[in-house]
Formats: structure tokens, sequence, C-alpha cells
């Protein structure tokens, strides 16, 4: 969805609470990674894997300057003959820590070996976020994450419309890029040695 599409679904969204609801979930998404210099690690259920939630959020990275942003897809199915940034496993969840983000997206309430692994990346100190069915007042998944967006079938907006908008957010809020803050103190580092400079000699 480019951002085109994106803006006329904001238009077509004015008033209701998606707008409001999905920038802050974007917004706790990019202060969590960008506070802590990365380390977003993105997983779906058995059933489900978020690939295009990834690839946006790669490109979401690049164009804003926000690398944080860009995320390790992790894979139920992950093989050691894949490239590399598809063989990516479960067993990467246990070696989740604190500074770490992990960001869970579920169509459908996700099986207790997920849970579990969810649950320990938290205890681990991991921060842990959840976009999707599974994502609801009351639900495991809700209950262990930091921050959580309910997705519930009988809304108008499917999962991957709303993952479009997360993504679109979390790189529109991003900070200056680390190269743009050094461009602008060297622009007042110039400006302050031309005041503090002293005078031309006169003849």
């Amino acid at each position: 969805m480019d951002a085109v599409r994106v803006a006329l679904l904001r238009e077509v969204l004015a008033g209701t609470e998606w707008l409001g609801a999905t920038r802050r979930f974007a917004g706790v998404l990019r202060g969590s990674v960008v506070s802590h210099g990365g380390g977003l690690l993105l997983v779906g259920t058995e059933s489900y894997e978020p690939w295009h939630l990834a690839a946006h959020l790669v490109d979401e990275a690049a164009w804003s300057g926000t690398p944080e942003l860009t995320p390790t897809l992790v894979r139920h199915e992950a093989d050691a003959a894949d490239p590399a940034h598809l063989a990516v496993g479960l067993g990467r969840l246990a070696a989740a820590r604190r500074g770490e983000t992990l960001l869970v997206v579920s169509p459908q309430v996700p099986g207790a070996g997920l849970l579990e692994r969810v649950h320990d990346a938290r205890r681990a100190g991991a921060t842990v976020l959840a976009l999707g069915a599974g994502a609801g007042d009351g639900d495991d998944l809700a209950t262990m994450a930091h921050e959580s967006l309910a997705v519930p079938e009988a809304t108008d907006l499917d999962l991957d419309t709303v993952q479009h908008l997360v993504s679109a957010a979390a790189g529109e809020n991003s900070v200056p890029s680390p190269r743009a803050r050094r461009r602008f103190r060297d622009r007042l580092s110039a400006l302050a040695d031309q005041l503090t400079a002293p005078p031309p000699a006169r003849w």
C-alpha cells in the first residue's frame, strides 16, 4: 500500500477511533525501538507470518532514516537453508533480552507454545507489543503485553490494513536521524565560532 492509498484510507477513517489507536500503537513501537537503539523482533502465529508488515517496516525504516524500525522476522518453520533474513527460528525468542522489542501479530488467539515463549521473553526484560485478534482485553497475549492493539473480527478493517496504518505511522513519527542531528550540531557550532571570533584586524 503506497503513501497515496494510506492517505486516502486515513480520510475514510477520519473521525473513527482507528487513526488515533494506530498512531498511539505506532508511537509506542517507535519509542521502544529508538530508545533502545533497535532490536525489533517480529513474530506471527504458526499459520500466519507477518511478511507484509516486515517488508513495510523495512521500507519505513529506510524512508524515515530510522534503522531501528527494521525488524528481524522470527519464523515458526525457519530452515537453515533459507536466506539469512528468513532463517531466524523461534529459538531467537529464547534469546530475547532487556532492550529488545517483541511485536506479536496474530489474526487468531496464539497457541500455548508461542504464548509461553512470549512470556519468557517478557520475563527476560523484552518489551512485548501485541497486534491482532489475540490482543483484546482479557486475552493471555494482551495480559502479558506492555501495549496491545486489538483488531476484532467484527470491525470494518482487517488485520492487514491495520498493519499498513501502524507501519506508516511508525515511519512518519520518527525522530530525526543521527546524521541529521550531526548536521544541525555542525551548523550550530559554526555559528558559535562566528559569534565568538575576534573582530578582524583593521589596518
